[in-house]
C-alpha cells in the first residue's frame, strides 16, 4: 500500500540499509551479473544478454577517440570554473531475477547480523517490503517479488558513483534505492540523474585527451633580447579532435560524441618583462584554421602578428613560456541530441633562452 512519504527520508537514519545497498552494488565483481562498471576507460567492452537465471547486464560506459587511457582524466582546463562533469548517474543494474537474487540474500544477511534490530532492523524490513510486498510511497511504486514476472521486459537501475568525483557528498549524491525501467522507456521524470546522452558528453568531456601541441618559433629556443620572436602553428598539426562516450545493455543504447574544436592561442612569456603580439597575447585563428604566421626571411624587422619580444636577459636560466590553446567544445548525441559545453583550455610549456645582444667597439 503506498504511503505519503520517501522511504529514503524514512530509512536516513539507517546506517545498515546503507550497507546493504552499497553491499548489492559493489560487490560479487565476477559474477556473470556483476554490477554496472563506469569509467574505465578507451576500449572498455560492454556485455549484456540473458542465461537460465534471466536477463543481466554487466555494462560499462566505454570511450573512444581522443581520450585518456586506462580510463583517467583527460588534459582539458574548462574555461568555466563553476562547470564540472556528473558526481553520479542512474544507469541500468541488473534483470529482475538477478536482482532478486542479490538483494534478498542482502537483505536477509543484514537481519540476521547479530545486534541487527531496533531502527536499523525495522528499516530493513520496510526495504524487504518495497520489493517483496508493494510497499510503495507517491511516485515510487513497490514491487511484488522483486518484478520477476517481468523479468526479461526491463531492468532494474542502480546509482553510480563518478570515481574522479573528490567530494564524497557529491559523489554520494544519487542515493535513490534502485529502481525498475521497462525496455525502451524512459525512466521515471524523478530520477534527473538518470543516464542521458548529455551526460554522456559531459563524461566524454572529462576524459577527453588534446593533443599536445608545440608552438613553433622563430627563433626556435633562444632569442635575443629586444628581438621579436614569431610564434604559429600550422592548420596540419592543429585540428579538431573528438572523444566518443557510450553505453549498451538491454533495452539501452545511448551515445554522445564530443568535439573540440581550436580557436584561440595565448602568450605568455614567463616574465613581465616582456611584450606579446598583439598586446593582449590572444592569438586568433586564421580563415584557414593556422594561427599566426610562419617567419620567412626578410621579416627581421617586422612585428609578427602572433609572436613576444623579451625586454632582458634569462641569465644562466630559462623563461617558461606557456602557450595556452582554447577549444571550443560541442556533442552530438543519440537521438538528435546535441549542444555546447564550456570552451576548454590546454597548455604546453617551452624553455626559452634570452641573450643579450653584444656590442663590439672598434
Amino acid at each position: 500500500m503506498p504511503v505519503n512519504r520517501s522511504l529514503r527520508t524514512f530509512l536516513g537514519a539507517s546506517g545498515a540499509l546503507a550497507i546493504a545497498i552499497s553491499t548489492v552494488l559493489i560487490t560479487a565483481t565476477n559474477s556473470a551479473a556483476e554490477p554496472v562498471d563506469y569509467g574505465k576507460g578507451d576500449g572498455a567492452e560492454e556485455t549484456g544478454g540473458s542465461d537460465k537465471n534471466g536477463i543481466y547486464a554487466a555494462a560499462r560506459i566505454t570511450y573512444s577517440g581522443s581520450v585518456a587511457k586506462d580510463g583517467g582524466t583527460g588534459n582539458v582546463t574548462p574555461a568555466d570554473v563553476n562547470w564540472t562533469p556528473p558526481p553520479c548517474w542512474y544507469a541500468p543494474y541488473l534483470g529482475a531475477k538477478d536482482f532478486k537474487e542479490k538483494m534478498s540474500k542482502d537483505i536477509e544477511g543484514q537481519l540476521n547480523a547479530p545486534g541487527m534490530g531496533g531502527h536499523a532492523g525495522a528499516a530493513l524490513s520496510e526495504l524487504q517490503r518495497h520489493y517483496e510486498d508493494e510497499y510503495g510511497w507517491t511516485d515510487t511504486p513497490g514491487y511484488k517479488d522483486y518484478n520477476v514476472e517481468n523479468d526479461g521486459k526491463g531492468m532494474f537501475w542502480a546509482a553510480v558513483e563518478n570515481p574522479d568525483e573528490p567530494d564524497l557528498l557529491k559523489r554520494s549524491s544519487c542515493n535513490d534505492l534502485p529502481f525498475w525501467v521497462e525496455n525502451g522507456e524512459a525512466p521515471p521524470p524523478q530520477y534527473e540523474q538518470a543516464i542521458t546522452p548529455q551526460i554522456l558528453a559531459a563524461l566524454a568531456y572529462q576524459h577527453m585527451e588534446l593533443p599536445d601541441t608545440e608552438v613553433t618559433l622563430a627563433p626556435e629556443a633562444v632569442t635575443k633580447v629586444n628581438l621579436p620572436t614569431w610564434a604559429w602553428l600550422d592548420k596540419a598539426v592543429f585540428d579538431e579532435v573528438q572523444a566518443t562516450a557510450a553505453i549498451n545493455a538491454p533495452g539501452v543504447n545511448l551515445q554522445a560524441t564530443t568535439t573540440a574544436k581550436p580557436v584561440a592561442l595565448k602568450l605568455q612569456p614567463g616574465t613581465e618583462d616582456a611584450e606579446t603580439y598583439p598586446a593582449s597575447g590572444e592569438c586568433v585563428i586564421n580563415a584557414d584554421g593556422s594561427i599566426g604566421e610562419p617567419y620567412a626571411k626578410g621579416k627581421a624587422d617586422e612585428t609578427p602578428p602572433c609572436g613576444l619580444k623579451y625586454l632582458r636577459s634569462s641569465g644562466d636560466g630559462t623563461f617558461n613560456l606557456q602557450a595556452t590553446i582554447t577549444w571550443e567544445i560541442t556533442w552530438t548525441g543519440t537521438g538528435g541530441t546535441g549542444g555546447d559545453l564550456p570552451n576548454g583550455t590546454f597548455g604546453n610549456n617551452q624553455a626559452i633562452t634570452v641573450q643579450e645582444i653584444q656590442a663590439v667597439n672598434r
